[in-house]
């Protein structure tokens, strides 16, 4: 599940390095709302490991609803691998619904495999997390407790959008994630100089902002926490391309398809 969140950062994270690091909960002025999710955003990435193509993420904003009368989007992250690989079969599925300070109330994931899982976070206030994980289909939970935690946090799909709302200003924020039943860490260094990036997708180069950052935590493929991402320079800032450090390499992620109706990307000017 870790990498995905780092996916997440890398992927949509805007941070400079060379300025001072705050934690982001206490620095939440400097945050844009909500006012830049979209309805009907619909983005899906492939994951490349050298020659291999491993597999696909899929981000989707479903709609605005309620979590006990609180406005909160509905975001998901569809994450496939390639049915023809050898040495890796991921299907997983994460929703995050996002209040209007791009904080999480509620986190669920299910794990496709012989058993599926599901993975429920409830943040309760800013120092208590409920957590449940059980089979599906099973009448009794694996988990089902309250966690504590010292800061109001992330989980990984919310702190993907968290970070695009955050360009504009060089700085590095320290940024509380709760990952696999724990309190976790990222620094994420934005920086606001622009740069021209190429995809397959478009004959053209992208008008990007630059971050990158590491994690406390090692995840799925061996990815060691440090990462890199590419932002489009605009309003929407959606992730373009990004790269994350594992064991044995680097696993690079590039934008493929977006709901052309609502986005494009934006062309590189000098």
């Amino acid at each position: 599940m870790k990498i995905f969140i780092i996916i997440f950062l890398i992927i949509d994270l805007s941070v400079f390095a060379g300025a001072q690091t705050d934690h982001y909960e206490n620095n939440q002025h400097n945050s844009r709302s909500t006012e830049n999710i979209f309805i009907g955003e619909d983005l899906t990435y492939i994951v490349k490991y050298a020659f291999f193509n491993l597999g696909e993420i899929r981000f989707k904003v479903l709609e605005k609803t309620t979590i006990d009368n609180t406005p909160v989007y509905k975001t998901i992250a569809y994450i496939n691998s390639y049915p023809d690989l050898p040495f890796v079969s991921i299907h997983q599925i994460y929703e995050s619904y996002i209040d209007s300070t791009l904080f999480p109330l509620r986190f669920f994931a299910k794990i496709f495999n012989e058993d599926t899982v599901f993975v429920e976070y409830n943040f309760l206030d800013q120092k208590k997390v409920q957590m449940k994980k059980g089979k599906v289909g099973a009448s009794r939970l694996w988990l089902d407790s309250v966690a504590s935690v010292e800061h109001r946090t992330q989980d990984g799909l919310s702190i993907l959008f968290f970070a695009r709302m955050n360009f504009g200003e060089e700085r590095s924020v320290s940024v509380p994630c709760f990952i696999n039943e724990k309190e976790e860490k990222a620094v994420i260094n934005f920086y606001t100089e622009n740069e021209p990036i190429s995809i397959d997708a478009v004959d053209y180069e992208i008008d990007c902002r630059f971050l990158d950052g590491y994690t406390d935590f090692v995840s799925v493929y061996g990815l060691t926490g440090d990462f890199q991402g590419w932002f489009s320079n605009d309003s929407f800032s959606v992730p373009i391309k990004a790269t994350l450090n594992v064991i044995i390499g680097s696993i690079k992620l590039e934008l493929i398809k977006w709901n052309k109706n609502l986005w494009n990307p934006p062309s590189f000017k000098n």
